[in-house]
Parts: C-alpha cells; sequence; structure tokens
C-alpha cells in the first residue's frame, strides 16, 4: 500500500487547477479532445481498480490515447495530480441531510459518509491530508462536516480537533479493513478458515495455564467475530467510544 501526501505540488498552479481558473486550464484541444476532468478521471478508476502506485503520466497516456507529453499540458505531475483527484472524490461524495437531529446522529452520519468514502477510493486510505489542497471539494466537504458540530457550545479551536478525531478514526479502521481484505486475498483464505486449519497448531502452542486471560478473551472475541479481528465490529464498537468521548466535552456544564 503506498503511502502519499497532498500539498507536495505547486501551490500556486494546483490551487488554479483546483478552482479551474481558466488561466491554468488548457483549452480543449482539436485532436485529443481531453480536460482536466477526463484526466482526473482517467486517474481515479485507475487508482480504484489497481491502487496509486499504478497511476503514472505514462498508464494514463496510454488509457486516453494521447502521447505522454500531453497530459503535461493538463496536469503539472502526479503531485498536483493526487490534489485534484482528493478534491474530486469529496466533491462527488453523497452528503446526509441530518438538521435537526440528535448530534450524536450527525456526527455518525459523518462518520458513514466517510467510511463509503473508503470503500468506494480505497487508495485514499493511504494519503496523508496535512496540507489539503484548498479546492471547491475539500471546502464542501469541510463546511458541511462542520455542521454536524455546529452549536453544541464547542469554540472553533475544539471543533476543527473533534471533527479530525472522528475522521483519523474512520481512516484507521478503513486502513485496518483494508489490509484484513489483502491479507485475506493473498493467503485465499477468509479468517475464520485460517484459524481452523491452523487450530491444532494454535493449540499446542498455547499454554493457557500461563496466558489466562488472552486464551479466555481471545477464545471469546475470536467466536464472535469470526477471526482476531473484523473491521465491522471494530468500527460499530469503536464509533460509539469515539461519540462517547465527545459527549464528555458536549454534555459538560457550560
Amino acid at each position: 500500500m503506498s503511502n502519499e501526501r497532498t500539498g507536495a505540488g505547486d501551490p500556486a498552479r494546483t490551487l488554479a487547477l483546483l478552482w479551474r481558473d481558466p488561466s491554468a486550464v488548457p483549452r480543449r484541444g482539436p485532436r485529443q479532445g481531453l480536460t482536466v476532468d477526463a484526466v482526473v478521471e482517467a486517474a481515479t478508476r485507475v487508482a480504484d481498480a489497481e491502487g496509486l502506485d499504478a497511476v503514472t503520466m505514462r498508464r494514463l497516456a496510454q488509457d486516453l490515447g494521447v502521447a505522454p507529453m500531453t497530459l503535461y499540458t493538463y496536469v503539472p505531475g502526479k503531485a498536483e495530480l493526487l490534489d485534484l483527484m482528493l478534491d474530486a472524490a469529496y466533491a462527488a461524495m453523497p452528503r446526509s441531510d441530518t438538521a435537526g437531529r440528535p448530534w450524536r446522529a450527525r456526527v455518525a452520519a459523518v462518520a458513514e459518509e466517510n467510511r463509503a468514502l473508503f470503500e468506494r477510493h480505497p487508495w485514499l486510505v493511504s494519503v496523508s491530508t496535512g496540507r489539503p489542497p484548498l479546492g471547491p471539494g475539500v471546502m464542501a466537504k469541510y463546511e458541511h462536516e462542520l455542521s454536524a458540530l455546529e452549536g453544541l457550545g464547542l469554540d472553533d479551536v475544539r471543533m476543527d480537533a473533534a471533527l479530525s478525531f472522528v475522521l483519523g478514526f474512520v481512516q484507521a479502521n478503513a486502513r485496518a479493513a483494508a489490509e484484513a481484505r489483502a491479507v485475506r486475498r493473498d493467503s485465499a483464505m477468509d479468517d475464520a478458515e485460517w484459524w481452523r486449519l491452523n487450530a491444532p497448531l494454535i493449540a499446542r502452542a498455547l499454554d493457557e495455564k500461563a496466558y489466562p486471560l488472552a486464551a479466555r478473551v481471545g477464545a471469546a472475541a475470536g467466536a464472535a467475530q469470526g477471526g482476531a479481528y473484523e473491521p465491522g465490529h471494530a468500527y460499530t464498537f469503536g464509533l460509539e467510544r469515539v461519540l462517547d468521548g465527545l459527549a464528555t466535552l458536549v454534555d459538560r456544564p457550560r
């Protein structure tokens, strides 16, 4: 799984492309018929199917039927392209109308929207957004998600921190889920099959008298989850604890 970060390209050129400044976006070529959007859509298709490592300018040029150098007239390089891909993914996110609902339901909806985003675009789990591209998709997403925390008595800094707390949990869970899928794919068996196949070996190696808690709790969790780790259970349990943690801020006397 690759590890990429946003904000690694030329900031001025990236911002101009994100907001489709006419001075930064080339006119449609008479033969190529390309647009910045077409390049971003092609790159996203490749990343969704094969991961970010498969996204190269040469590969995109091949898929779009143009010479590699042609792409550089639309996007300066992969760093700027990644920012455009992320902003487009954010812009296309379905967003729930949770106005009037309890705050826990609003925040849970934000978490679910982001969980669905990572399922739709698995490559996003490995992208660091510490320097987010401030395009229309990023700004619309931020505005929408902050609205789930508005009116709860949190100051602006705590609102931002609370949102980061929620999104960080969702991304960590999505990354663990992606890793679990990769393990199942590479081993050609699910967790339940793996544990069943290796149960005799584990039974011989594990001294239940030396590790009574580990043996008891591990057996109970494995039976309930079908393995040592189940992403869905971890998400459901973890999100409730995240909301409980935020409640200590929201529900305290003001």
